[in-house]
């Protein structure tokens, strides 16, 4: 139990800088679809779609690679420095390749008239590529605040960016134009657009990069061919692992213009949609992130411990995850009416992608919290081969329902295409795991759970319909409210009945007795 407080600690700290940061980046969807049109801000979210996969080409499984030998090896330095040589060297190299081919990339991801953009965000994204490994060591040392800080950091300087380039600038251009004229009209001014995005990612990214010079200097870098070799062994398949995952997350915005070709802005207006609605399932990602910073250090530190007491909290871990996670499934259910204000009334359309990529996402973490058997086992190809059968099932679902429901609703076969890909290997990874690393998963319980939340989701709907029908007055969405934050309360109480809550099971007992 020791190990899953320190567990919950640290995903607490990692949390609060995932949270509030993408909560903070989520605050700015509103003003990019208030300021752009669905067609230009599908492009944004095509862009980023494409930059995740680069992100993970580029770090191609070092972080979790570095986890691995930090642990294993009896010199955890020359493990960072020599991951740190290899992942600069290839983001170094990325850079001059898109330079040079920059022409034909913008072509290949049917963006041909936007090489500026296409550019800014690869830079970016090496940048970041090279900067995940000093926070990567940062989670090894256990220093979360410090990792938060800079997060946070990173975060604060992109939104004051944004806003200064989207709405401080056009203004100061109206009645102080030589104040800004230096940095804002090479570029075309207000005319550059969703540009000025770009450029805010690229100069936030530097300045983290800045941050973290403490973690890159001040050391002796020696560099090791034959550790890298075992690395890259231990990593490789975790490359395709994350390629594929990566992919799958991104199909839906990746794979829409390029089905609907002929209908270029239709496309693009659905994937601006489809993007800015799945933001408001951001909530679940971000625990998820959350959980995984904090994850992965804690298996690989558990792997040392004794085998029941290591299963044990594996186990702990999977459960608690699984609750927290239908608790905020059912937060952001419940309190939908009020989230959907975060995007335009024109985006309100896409609002039943939110629960199916709620529960997609869900399913996501459980799958992520099950991977842990082929990596203390080393058996990495096996992650390779479930997130390539996620794929396969992804683009196969994808290809099937987004051209059968059509256009203007195609992005729906995206979400369920989602959430089958990753229902589907959830389970195979679990009856897999069973015979490589079985572990004393408390199903029965965790099932309980899920079926209450199930229960407690539509006895939420079913108030709402009851208050809409029989109360018209104005107290009814009052009522809806009070009546659906009660039965949060509910899931919570029965949590705690059964699971050893410190103060409050105690208490939940001693009340039941009476």
């Amino acid at each position: 139990m020791a190990g899953i407080k320190a567990l919950a600690k640290e995903t607490a700290v990692y949390g609060l800088s995932s949270i509030v940061g993408r909560f903070l980046n989520w605050c700015l969807v509103p003003l990019y679809v208030y300021l752009f049109p669905t067609q230009e801000y599908g492009i944004v979210s095509y862009l980023y779609s494409f930059t995740a996969v680069a992100l993970v080409i580029l770090n191609y499984g070092m972080e979790t690679g570095f986890f691995r030998f930090a642990n294993k090896e009896s010199d955890p330095e020359q493990v960072y420095t020599t991951s740190l040589i290899s992942v600069g060297f290839t983001s170094v190299l990325f850079i001059v390749l898109l330079t040079l081919l920059i022409g034909p990339v913008s072509g290949a991801i049917l963006l041909p008239g936007h090489k500026t953009y296409v550019w800014l965000l690869g830079v970016t994204v090496a940048i970041d590529a090279f900067s995940n490994l000093p926070f990567a060591y940062l989670r090894f040392k256990k220093r979360a605040f410090r990792f938060a800080g800079i997060k946070l950091l990173n975060v604060g300087l992109n939104i004051g960016l944004n806003l200064l380039f989207l709405l401080g600038c056009p203004a100061l251009e109206r009645v102080a134009p030589g104040v800004i004229n230096w940095f804002y009209a090479p570029l075309g001014g207000d005319a550059f657009g969703i540009g000025w995005i770009f450029v805010a990612n690229i100069i936030s990214s530097a300045m983290v990069l800045l941050c973290l010079l403490p973690e890159l200097t001040g050391r002796r870098y020696r560099f090791d061919m034959a550790l890298l070799r075992k690395m890259l062994a231990y990593s490789w398949p975790l490359l395709i692992l994350g390629v594929a995952g990566v992919l799958s997350q991104n199909m839906g915005q990746m794979i829409i213009p390029y089905i609907f070709s002929g209908h270029e802005e239709e496309a693009r207006s659905m994937v601006g949609i489809y993007g800015a609605n799945i933001k408001i399932a951001i909530v679940m990602v971000m625990f998820t992130q959350a959980f995984r910073y904090a994850y992965e250090p804690f298996i690989f530190a558990q792997a040392k411990g004794d085998g029941e007491t290591k299963k044990q909290a594996y186990c702990d871990a999977m459960k608690f995850f699984v609750i927290f996670g239908l608790f905020i499934f059912l937060g952001v259910m419940y309190f939908l009416p009020v989230l959907k204000h975060f995007v335009a009334p024109g985006y309100w359309s896409g609002l039943r992608v939110v629960p199916v990529m709620m529960a997609a996402e869900l399913c996501f973490g459980v799958f992520f919290n099950l991977s842990l058997w082929y990596k203390l086992t080393d058996r990495t190809q096996w992650g390779m081969y479930m997130s390539l059968i996620c794929f396969v099932v992804m683009l196969g679902l994808n290809l099937w329902l987004v051209p059968m429901i059509g256009i203007p609703d195609g992005y729906m076969g995206s979400a369920w295409a989602a959430l089958g890909a990753y229902f589907a290997v959830m389970v195979l990874s679990y009856f897999v795991g069973r015979h490589y690393y079985p572990l004393p998963y408390e199903m029965g319980r965790m099932g309980l759970y899920t079926l209450l939340a199930v229960v407690l989701w539509a006895a939420g709907v079913w108030g709402d319909d009851f208050y809409s029908i029989f109360l018209t007055t104005p107290w009814s969405t009052a009522l809806i409210y009070a009546t659906r934050v009660l039965l949060l309360v509910v899931y919570f109480g029965v949590v705690c009945t059964f699971e050893e809550v410190p103060r409050i099971s105690p208490l939940l007992r001693r009340l039941r007795r009476r």
